[in-house]
């Protein structure tokens, strides 16, 4: 089993190995082009099966959300037949676990988007540091070659036959070439090329000018190589001084999401009721959604805050990429746990409640319906259940009497229902413990 996973590995690195060689994609179609399909496939997924965007503003149940409310009752009615409709019994529990907003499935698509480029210029620019440290190592061993009497084409073939990590196949192409009539300076430019790396190809350029100058080459090309590792130890210091500031950043972080737990979770739910109250005008700062405008706002500084990191640590704003991908990583799984409202937990239904009315009974729109309303509270055995209270609504409009009722040693509980003015189908609804019961009465104008 093992020997046949190894040879699949091995023929999947060949397929790999034969398209680089044939066709040369670069990099950038894999680690940019490519995941920012991806992310634009899963935006679009999402949004053709039904996700939308969650914004700061709290849904309104208002008369329509009561007309469709009545439309399903109706229809989950009439599909069970007016028999069995007498004494349905639902259960009361909360919805299926809701959606997650599209503005979520927009930051795992950004996610997936910058992840792999992060990576990737992270990667690179570790890899040229250290052909950069092996380069000033290379520069240092071809100047003590040319002090021993070896000119520089003599040295680059000496030195392929050492081992200077990364950089050895690099000097072997650059010596080979040599060997097959390139010149020394052409074949050190096409390696400096090939490293990628401004640094080396600066003093690649200087070396080549010493070759060709008077004087003592090896002790320009040592200079050069002490010079270049200078460089690379002001660099390495420079961004440790400036790695404080990149903690500092993360700790404004920690700080930005504390105090906006803090809000969360003390002082707005106590201004949402005040809002409620109706103090501050019509409801505007009850209708607000405080969490989903905080989790934006911590998404958003999350991304820019990680750009900024890389621009003040390392010069340039994509590698802050790295950063913006913990940030927003690390701040949507903070947000999941404690500002985002989690899904309510199904409640298991140890009630059933059932009505003792008879349904479609027959009222007049405006007037009180004649008879009181029962209703009977069970247990799963059948058993009635006392001294429990029972609320009692009507839909679409009118009104009962009580708002809600204790049931007795029988486990009935009553109600008196005053229809609205418009005649058509209203529903009587009983609901204790997480049971659910109707009854339906057709309203006439007498």
């Amino acid at each position: 089993m093992r020997q046949k996973i190894d040879e699949k590995i091995e023929e999947l690195k060949e397929v790999v190995e034969r398209i680089r060689i044939i066709y040369n994609p670069p990099r950038e179609y894999f680690t940019i082009v490519l995941p920012v399909i991806l992310a634009l496939l899963l935006l679009l997924g999402a949004f053709f099966t039904g996700y939308t965007f969650q914004g700061t503003q709290k849904q309104q149940q208002g008369d329509d959300a009561r007309q469709k409310q009545l439309k399903e009752l109706i229809a989950q009615m009439d599909d069970s037949g007016g028999a069995s409709s007498k004494n349905t019994t639902t259960s009361d529990t909360p919805p299926a676990t809701p959606k997650m907003g599209l503005d979520e499935i927009m930051v795992f698509a950004v996610l997936i988007a910058i992840t792999p480029y992060a990576i990737d210029i992270t990667l690179q620019k570790r890899s040229t540091r250290r052909k950069e440290e092996l380069y000033t190592e290379f520069l240092f061993k071809l100047s003590e070659l040319m002090r021993g009497g070896l000119d520089p084409i003599k040295s680059v073939k000496e030195l392929s036959k050492t081992d200077l990590g990364i950089l050895t196949p690099h000097i072997r192409i650059a010596s080979t070439s040599m060997v097959y009539g390139k010149s020394f300076e052409e074949s050190m430019k096409s390696m400096a090329k090939s490293l990628h790396s401004e640094l080396i190809t600066r003093y690649t350029t200087l070396v080549i000018q010493a070759s060709y100058s008077g004087g003592s080459v090896a002790d320009l090309i040592l200079k050069a190589s002490e010079d270049m590792r200078s460089i690379i130890s002001i660099e390495r210091e420079k961004e440790g001084n400036l790695s404080q500031y990149v903690m500092i950043f993360y700790f404004a972080q920690g700080i930005i999401f504390f105090i906006i737990y803090t809000l969360s979770a003390s002082l707005l739910p106590f201004i949402s009721q005040l809002g409620a109250t109706t103090i501050f005008g019509k409801n505007q700062i009850a209708g607000l959604d405080f969490s989903r405008g905080f989790f934006h706002m911590i998404m958003i500084n999350s991304f820019f805050g990680g750009l900024i990191i890389g621009k003040i640590s390392e010069g340039d704003a994509k590698f802050g990429l790295k950063h913006a991908v913990v940030l927003m990583a690390a701040g949507y799984i903070a947000c999941a746990i404690f500002i985002l409202p989690p899904p309510p937990a199904p409640i298991a239904q140890t009630t059933n409640i059932s009505a003792i009315s008879a349904n479609a009974l027959d009222g007049v729109v405006g007037l009180p319906y004649k008879d009181p309303i029962q209703f009977k509270l069970t247990d799963i055995e059948g058993n009635p259940i006392n001294s429990t209270v029972v609320q009692f609504s009507i839909i679409p409009s009118g009104k009962v009497d009580p708002g809600s009722d204790t049931t007795d040693r029988n486990g009935i509980a009553s109600v008196k229902a005053t229809l609205g003015s418009d005649p058509g189908t209203y529903l009587v609804i009983a609901r204790a413990n997480g049971a659910t019961s109707q009854v339906k009465i057709i309203a006439t104008t007498g």
